[in-house]
């Protein structure tokens, strides 16, 4: 059974009444174009496909460290700790740290909600994080002591209960605070469009991208069937496109379909590449639509991607780890960031000027710098934490005294000369 042998298999109790997880697959089924919608089935469009994987992919891709306060303020990489080691370097055996955060991603971006068991040590030291499907996950809550509980059915379909301590719960936006909402559920009409669409364009050219119509016979056919599938073999099929018919007996072939142009198929297509990018909130040149997309207007897409899409998603997540991960005694001392300046990050000549700026400003030191571009940090004796800033500043109440600035450093006043 394997990980799971950890939590004790047993039949729902009678007391189990409030279901948390019901609303949410409840939402999924067949939409108004009459196609099943269900996570398995949208990652077949290449549209949700790529803002799951664009999405999924940016959150992999920045680094996670857990922070200590510093006593003189601000906050230092605890890398000592193995809390950090997990989250930035490899949560369990099985995988590595870009691998486990770019599948709960891919979780909660298709049903609203991502999990992972939490592994700890006889101190209570988190050492080990496994992702569990979340379309076996049931969260419901114990109508005599409030508390959530999660159940969760593994590949043999035994039921597992487990506490909340021991799971890492990860949640979209939701109704009640607790369990998220699926967004290909809750947008499943605008997904069973798509793939209505999908699916006319595939029958469309898969019959030679000729419309149905009907042979009419001037006597009387005793085998039709044969008819149709001599028709089909002869003339069906994208290969066989544009091939020139031969009708015998006086049979003609008349069309009865909708032409392909006046039903606006490639309009339709288009727009719903518009629609499920707007369901995830991310801009259609970064999955390949650059219709709209401009040299000026790209940069400042790319910015607002990270902005309102990717820091929302990192705020989430953030406090959802510490929530869970951190004991309570380390709640406050210890905080788990992204570092979401790699997806801000310009081009070399942008970054060196604004690292030049800071240089001279005082803000950033060398090591500062240095480590915002992964080079070897200089030693002390170096001066690699030296801030440094332009030696003709003076501060400002200083300037406001005029002479008297001058004289204490031994210089004589304009009047005196």
């Amino acid at each position: 059974m394997g990980i799971l042998t950890r939590f004790r298999s047993r039949d729902k109790p009678k007391r189990w009444t409030d279901s948390v997880s019901s609303a949410i697959q409840y939402f999924f089924g067949y939409g108004n174009a009459g196609e099943n919608v269900t996570p398995e089935t949208a990652m077949r469009l290449s549209t949700v496909y790529a803002c799951v994987r664009v999405i999924a992919e940016s959150v992999a891709t920045m680094s996670l460290h857990v922070y200590k306060q510093k006593p003189s303020g601000g906050l230092v990489k605890a890398e000592e700790t193995k809390l950090d080691r997990l989250l930035h370097r490899e949560p369990n055996p099985e995988m590595t740290s870009f691998v486990w955060r770019e599948t709960m991603m891919s979780h909660l971006l298709l049903w609203g909600n991502a999990y992972s068991q939490i592994i700890r040590n006889g101190r209570g030291e988190v050492i080990g994080l496994y992702p569990l499907l979340a379309e076996n996950m049931e969260v419901e809550r114990d109508s005599e002591t409030r508390r959530l509980q999660y159940f969760y059915t593994d590949s043999r379909g035994e039921r597992h209960l487990l506490a909340p301590e021991d799971v890492l719960h990860l949640h979209g936006l939701g109704f009640d605070g607790v369990m998220g909402y699926s967004p290909i559920a809750m947008e499943k009409n605008a997904i069973s469009l798509s793939l209505a669409a999908e699916k006319y364009g595939s029958n469309f050219f898969g019959s030679g991208a000729i419309p149905a119509g009907i042979i009419t016979h001037p006597g009387q056919l005793k085998n039709p069937g044969k008819l149709r599938a001599s028709w089909m073999k002869n003339y069906g099929g994208a290969a066989n496109a544009g091939s020139v018919a031969i009708l015998e007996e006086g049979m003609k072939f008349e069309h009865i379909a909708i032409p392909n142009n006046e039903a606006q198929f490639l309009e339709t297509r288009k727009f719903q590449v518009s629609e499920i990018c707007r369901i995830y909130r991310v801009p259609p040149h970064m999955i390949g639509d650059l219709e709209h997309a401009t040299f000026s207007n790209i940069e400042h897409q790319g910015m607002e991607f990270v902005k309102y899409t990717i820091s929302p998603w990192v705020s989430r997540i953030e406090q959802d780890m510490e929530r869970a991960l951190l004991a309570p005694e380390e709640k406050g001392r210890f905080q788990i960031k992204f570092n979401v300046d790699s997806l801000q990050r310009g081009d070399f000549k942008s970054r060196m000027e604004a690292y030049h700026i800071g240089r001279q400003d005082g803000i950033y030191s060398a090591n500062d710098i240095r480590e915002k571009e992964d080079m070897e940090l200089l030693s002390e004796e170096d001066g690699g934490n030296a801030y440094l800033v332009n030696g003709n500043m003076i501060p400002i109440k200083l300037a406001m005294q005029g002479t008297n600035f001058k004289k204490d450093n031994g210089q004589e006043s304009d009047r005196e000369e």
